[in-house]
C-alpha cells in the first residue's frame, strides 16, 4: 500500500509541476500577446506657431529611456507601450509638452516660443511672480528685445527700453554708462546714485561679470513696494539679472559672433593751418616763429582713428532627468577710436545642478570670471589740446622727438600726439564669482533654499609717464602702481511657502542674509627716476629717485564692512482679483554710527484686477485691466567704507611729512570726524499704476505715477566747531530731495498676418527734480556750490549749485547780455547793469538744469517670412549742457596761441570776454537718436544637427537730431555735477557690425 502510495503522490506531483509550468507558459504568452496588441508606433510632425516643420525636437516616453528627435522637416516616430504612455516634447526656445499617447496613431504636435512665457514671469527678489499678481512698478526685458550692437557693459542693453532709467554712454571703451532711474536722489557720486544689482540671486554682484550674449532676463524693479525687500540698498531700484539655463531634456550648442568697425560720428571744425594764418593776418597779427614751421597738422585725424571690435560667444548646455549643465566662454575686443585707447575681456561660465531624493533636494554650482584689459590715455590733456594746439606746427622735430613749446601759455601747450605716445596706462581687472545653492523641498509647497556667495574683484593698474613726457617733465621717466583685492562673501537662507486653498493663495518669505565686503587690500605707489624707458612701470625696483618726497604711496586703508539682514514677505491672492503684498526688511551695517547701525524698510501694496469683475465682460474692448498702488521704504548704504562713522586718523594734506628725532616721518592726526547717529539715506516712494489690455490684448501697457522723498541725505561737509569737534567739517544726514513723476510703456503687435508682423513698444517718462532742504536745527547751510571748471581768469568759479527749491544740476553763471557797439560781450550784473568787463561771482544768476523733463524710447521689430529689422529711436527733452568746450575755444585775441573754431571767425578780435563761461553757453540738451537698427536672415538648413542660422546686419548712432552745437548731446548725466561738457568728452561713435547666431 505504502508504494502504490507513494507512486500515486509522484505521478500526481509530476502533473502539478507541469500544469503549472503550462499555465506559466500560457500566461506569458498570452501577456506577450497583449503586449504586442498595446504597442504601437506612433508618427507625427511637429510645427512652430507658423506652421513651419521644426527639426531637432526631442521626443521621449515619460518614465523610460525611450527617445527620438524630428527630422529636418518637423516629422518624427516612437514606439509606444499603451495609450497611457505620456510624450514629452522638448526644443530649445519652446515650451516644454507633454502629450497621452491615448488611441492615436499620428499626432500634429506645436510648441510655442517660450518667450511668451518668459513675458509673464518677474522676477521679483528671493522668487517670481506672473505679470498679473504683480502689485509694484516692475519692467522686464528679454533677450530678444536687448539693444544690438557694441556693448562694453550689460546696462547699454537697457538703453530706451525702460521708462524712467537714463542711460548715457560716450564712446569710450573703458567708461562705464552713467544709470539713474527715476530721477537722482543722493548727494553722493559713484555707485551711491546707480541702482542695486542682483545676478541668479547674488546681491551686489558686478553686472560687468556677464556677457550680454549668457542674459536671458533683466527685471527692473522701480518702487520701494518692489525694491524694499532689499532694504539699505535699494534706494535708487534694483536690476535683477537672469542668465541663460539649459531646459529639461535636451543638449545644446550655439555660437554668437560679429565682427564691427566704429568712426567718430562727429568732429570739431576747427581752423586749419592756412586759415587760421589769413585770421591772423587780417587781424594783424604775427605766430611766434617757434609755432609756425609752415605745417599744416590736423591733430584730430592723428589722434582719432577707425576702431575695428570683435565679439565671440561659445556656450553648450545639456540636462537629463535629475540634472542641468551649461558653460560658456566669451571674447570682447573693442578698439576705441582714439589712439592706444582698448578693451578687452574674457568671461567663462559654467554652471552644473542636479537633483537628488525625487527631486526633494537640488544642489547648484555657478562660477564666472572675467578677465579685463583695458589700455587708456591721459583723456583730459589729450582730448582738450586735441583741439586746441596749433595746427601751424608739425608734430615732430627734425630729430625725431616731440615738438613742444612748453614757454607758450593758453590752453594748448601739450602736443597731444606726444601725450598719446609717451604716457600709458593698463587697467588689468579679474573678477571671480562662485555661488552654490542648496534647495530643500521639505513639504507640499514649503522649500528652503541656502546660497553662498564669494565674488573676487582683483585691479591691477600701471600708468608710465616716460622720459619724453610734458606731463613729467625732468624726472626721467614717473612710474604709478596700484594692486589691489576687493572680496564679497554672502550666505543668504530663506523658506519659500506657496500654498492654494479653495479661491486664496498665499506666498510666505522669510530669510536671513549675512554680507562681509573687504575693500582696499593691496597698495600703490608712485617713483620716478628710470634710466631707460624699456620696461615702463614693470619693475618699479628700477627707478633712482633722488628725495624721498619722490616716492608716495596711495592712500586707500583696507577696510571690512559687514551687513547683516532679516527679511519676510506676504502676497495674498483671493479669487484671482484681488492682491496683497507686505514686506519688511530689518538692516544692520558697520558703515554706519553706533546710535543707528539697525534700519526698518517696510512696504505694503495692492493690486485690483479689474477685468476679473463681472461688469468688464460688457466691455470686450478690454482684454486687461489691473489697479496697483503701493508705498514703500528703501535705504541708500552703497558707497560707504567701514570707517565713515568713525573718527579717522591719517596724514592730513596740509602737514604730510615731519622731523621725528632727525628721522623724516609721515603726520599723523584726524582726518574725519566721528559721528555715531550717522546712518543711510532712507527713501519712500508712493506708487499708483494702471496696467491695461486691449483687442485681445494685442496692445498693453502701464502708466505709473510716482512720488519719490529722499531724506537724511549725507554730505561731508557740514561746518561744526572746533571746539567741539577735532576738524571744521563733518558727515551727517541732513538734507531731502523730491523726485516726481509718471511713466508710460506701451507695446503693440500692430499687424500679425502668416508672413508679417508688426510690434512696436514706445514709452517716455516725466520726472521733476527737486532739493528740498539742506539743513536742520544743528547742521546749517543754505546751498553747495558745484562745477569749478576753471579757464583763463576763472580758477575758483562754480558754474553749478545745490540749493533748496532747485533740482540737481542747476546752473548758476553770468548772463550774457549780446554784443555792444564795439562787438565785445556785455553781461547783466546784480544791480541788473549791462557791463562789458568780467562780471563778479556775486553777478551769476539760476539759468536752468541739467536734468530732462522726459525720457523716452520707441523699439519697433518687424518680421516677414525668414526676414527680421528692428530699430530704437531714443532721446531727452527739456534739459540743459553747459558747453564749457566752446567757451573755452572761442578766444579770438588768444588764436596766436591756440587755435579757435570756424565759429569764432563770426567773433570780434577784440572781443576779451568771449571766454567767459556763462548762459550764453548753455544750451539745449534735447535730442533724438536713431540709436540701433538690426536686419536680419534666418535659415533652418535641412540638416538635422543646425537647428538655425542667423545673418545681421546693426548700425549704431545712425544719426542724432539736436540743436546742441558739441559733439554730443548725450553727455554724463550722473555724479553731482551733470551736463557739462568741458574739454573730456570721448567723442561718441557711429558703429556697423556683422554677425551669425547659430545653434546646433
Amino acid at each position: 500500500m505504502r508504494k502504490n502510495y507513494k507512486l500515486i503522490f509522484v505521478v500526481t506531483h509530476y502533473f502539478q509541476q507541469k500544469s503549472f509550468l503550462l499555465l506559466l507558459l500560457m500566461l506569458a504568452i498570452s501577456v506577450c500577446t497583449f503586449a504586442q496588441q498595446q504597442a504601437r508606433v506612433i508618427k507625427g510632425k511637429v510645427t512652430d506657431e507658423s506652421n513651419g516643420g521644426l527639426p531637432g525636437v526631442t521626443i521621449r516616453v515619460k518614465g523610460t529611456k525611450s527617445a527620438t528627435s524630428t527630422n529636418q522637416d518637423g516629422n518624427f516616430s516612437i514606439q509606444v507601450n499603451g495609450p497611457q504612455d505620456v510624450l514629452v516634447f522638448n526644443m530649445l526656445g519652446t515650451l516644454n509638452r507633454e502629450v497621452t499617447v491615448g488611441n492615436n496613431q499620428n499626432l500634429n504636435i506645436t510648441l510655442v516660443t517660450d518667450s511668451k512665457q518668459l513675458k509673464d514671469v518677474v522676477v521679483i527678489g528671493y522668487g517670481t511672480s506672473s505679470k498679473k499678481d504683480l502689485t509694484g512698478a516692475v519692467t522686464s526685458v528679454n533677450a530678444e528685445e536687448f539693444n544690438q550692437g557694441v556693448m562694453t557693459s550689460p546696462a547699454q542693453l537697457l538703453q530706451g527700453k525702460v521708462a524712467g532709467l537714463n542711460v548715457t554712454k560716450s564712446g569710450d571703451p573703458n567708461a562705464k554708462p552713467s544709470t539713474i532711474l527715476r530721477g537722482p536722489s543722493t548727494l553722493r557720486e559713484g555707485a551711491a546714485q546707480e541702482p542695486f544689482y542682483v545676478i541668479d540671486g547674488v546681491p551686489g554682484a558686478s553686472i560687468d561679470l556677464l556677457a550680454p550674449a549668457d542674459i536671458e532676463s533683466i527685471d527692473i524693479l522701480k518702487d520701494a513696494s518692489s525694491t524694499a525687500i532689499y532694504g539699505s540698498r535699494a534706494a535708487n531700484g534694483v536690476i535683477i539679472v537672469t542668465t541663460k539655463r539649459s531646459k529639461g531634456g535636451q543638449s545644446r550648442l550655439s555660437y554668437s559672433g560679429y565682427g564691427a568697425v566704429e568712426s567718430v560720428s562727429r568732429k570739431y571744425d576747427m581752423l586749419s593751418a592756412p586759415e587760421l594764418r589769413q585770421y591772423l593776418k587780417d587781424n594783424k597779427q604775427v605766430l611766434n616763429p617757434i609755432d609756425d614751421d609752415g605745417s599744416d597738422t590736423n591733430w584730430q585725424k592723428l589722434l582719432e582713428r577707425t576702431g575695428y571690435s570683435q565679439n565671440h560667444n561659445l556656450s553648450y548646455g545639456g540636462s537629463g532627468a535629475s540634472s542641468e549643465y551649461g558653460a560658456s566662454v566669451n571674447y570682447f575686443d573693442n578698439q576705441g577710436i582714439l589712439k592706444n585707447t582698448s578693451l578687452k575681456r574674457t568671461i567663462v561660465r559654467a554652471y552644473v545642478n542636479q537633483r537628488f531624493f525625487n527631486d526633494r533636494l537640488k544642489l547648484g554650482l555657478t562660477i564666472t570670471n572675467s578677465a579685463t584689459t583695458g589700455n587708456d590715455i591721459y583723456q583730459t590733456q589729450a582730448l582738450s589740446n586735441m583741439l586746441f594746439y596749433l595746427p601751424t606746427v608739425s608734430p615732430f622735430n627734425a630729430n625725431g622727438t616731440y615738438k613742444e613749446n612748453y614757454d607758450r601759455t593758453g590752453s594748448g601747450t601739450r602736443n597731444p600726439l606726444s601725450i598719446v605716445d609717451n604716457n600709458s596706462i593698463k587697467n588689468v581687472n579679474n573678477k571671480t564669482l562662485i555661488n552654490g545653492m542648496a534647495q530643500v523641498n521639505i513639504l507640499s509647497g514649503l522649500k528652503f533654499t541656502a546660497s553662498l556667495s564669494t565674488q573676487k574683484d582683483q585691479n591691477n593698474s600701471s600708468s608710465y609717464l616716460n622720459s619724453q613726457s610734458g606731463l613729467a617733465r625732468g624726472v626721467s621717466g614717473q612710474a604709478i602702481k596700484a594692486d589691489v583685492l576687493n572680496k564679497s562673501e554672502v550666505i543668504e537662507g530663506y523658506f519659500n511657502y506657496d500654498k492654494v486653498f479653495g479661491q486664496h493663495s498665499l506666498k510666505l518669505l522669510a530669510g536671513y542674509s549675512w554680507q562681509e565686503d573687504r575693500t582696499n587690500d593691496g597698495f600703490g605707489v608712485t617713483t620716478q627716476g628710470f634710466s631707460n624707458d624699456n620696461l615702463g612701470a614693470n619693475n618699479i625696483f628700477l627707478s633712482n629717485p633722488s628725495l624721498l618726497s619722490q616716492i608716495t604711496f596711495a592712500n586707500s586703508p583696507i577696510s571690512t564692512l559687514r551687513l547683516i539682514s532679516f527679511y519676510g514677505r506676504a502676497q495674498y491672492n483671493y479669487k484671482e482679483k484681488y492682491l496683497l503684498q507686505a514686506s519688511l526688511r530689518k538692516d544692520g551695517s558697520s558703515a554706519f554710527g553706533i546710535n543707528s547701525r539697525w534700519g526698518l524698510f517696510p512696504a505694503v501694496s495692492a493690486g485690483w484686477r479689474i477685468i476679473g469683475e463681472d461688469f468688464m465682460k460688457s466691455v470686450p474692448v478690454i482684454s486687461d485691466l489691473k489697479l496697483r498702488a503701493g508705498y514703500g521704504k528703501s535705504g541708500n548704504s552703497l558707497g560707504f567704507d567701514a570707517f565713515s562713522a568713525l573718527l579717522v586718523y591719517g596724514t592730513p594734506a596740509t602737514s604730510s611729512k615731519y622731523l621725528n628725532n632727525g628721522v623724516i616721518s609721515n603726520a599723523i592726526g584726524p582726518v574725519r570726524n566721528e559721528n555715531p547717529d550717522l546712518k543711510w539715506e532712507s527713501t519712500a516712494t508712493t506708487n499708483i499704476g494702471l496696467d491695461f489690455g486691449l483687442f485681445g490684448n494685442r496692445v498693453t501697457g502701464s502708466v505709473d505715477y510716482y512720488i519719490k522723498k529722499t531724506s537724511d541725505l549725507i554730505y561731508s561737509e557740514y561746518a561744526v566747531s572746533t571746539t567741539q569737534f577735532f576738524l571744521p567739517t563733518i558727515t551727517a544726514n541732513v538734507g531731502k530731495i523730491k523726485n516726481t513723476g509718471i511713466e508710460l510703456s506701451l507695446n503693440a503687435l500692430v499687424v500679425k498676418t502668416k508672413d508679417f508682423s508688426w510690434n512696436t513698444s514706445p514709452n517716455i517718462a516725466h520726472n521733476k527734480n527737486v532739493v528740498e532742504t539742506l539743513s536742520d536745527d544743528f547742521y546749517k547751510i543754505s546751498y553747495i556750490q558745484t562745477a569749478v571748471l576753471g579757464g583763463k581768469g576763472q580758477s575758483g568759479n562754480y558754474s553749478q549749485i545745490v540749493q533748496p527749491g532747485e533740482a540737481l544740476g542747476t546752473f548758476k553763471l553770468w548772463n550774457y547780455a549780446g554784443k555792444n557797439d564795439a562787438g565785445v560781450s556785455t553781461y547783466v550784473n546784480a544791480a541788473g547793469q549791462i557791463i562789458a568787463t568780467q562780471p563778479l561771482t556775486s553777478d551769476a544768476k539760476i539759468a536752468g538744469n541739467a536734468q530732462p523733463k522726459y525720457i523716452y524710447g520707441w523699439g519697433n521689430s518687424f518680421t516677414y517670412k525668414k526676414w527680421d529689422l528692428s530699430f530704437l529711436v531714443r532721446g531727452v527733452l527739456g534739459n540743459k549742457i553747459l558747453n564749457a568746450t566752446a567757451a573755452g575755444l572761442n578766444t579770438p585775441a588768444d588764436a596766436k596761441l591756440q587755435n579757435i573754431p570756424r565759429s569764432t571767425l563770426g567773433e570780434s578780435f577784440n572781443d576779451g570776454n568771449a571766454y567767459l563761461i556763462s548762459d550764453r553757453y548753455l544750451e539745449s540738451g534735447s535730442y533724438l537718436r536713431l540709436d540701433n537698427a538690426t536686419l536680419g536672415y534666418s535659415i533652418k538648413p535641412k540638416v538635422q544637427t543646425i537647428k538655425a542660422i542667423r545673418l545681421y546686419v546693426t548700425a549704431n548712432n545712425l544719426f542724432v537730431i539736436t540743436k546742441y552745437t558739441g559733439l554730443d548731446p548725450e553727455i554724463n548725466i550722473g555724479g553731482l555735477t551733470p551736463g557739462i561738457d568741458n574739454n573730456n568728452y570721448y567723442p561718441k561713435t557711429r558703429t556697423f557690425s556683422l554677425g551669425i547666431n547659430a545653434s546646433f
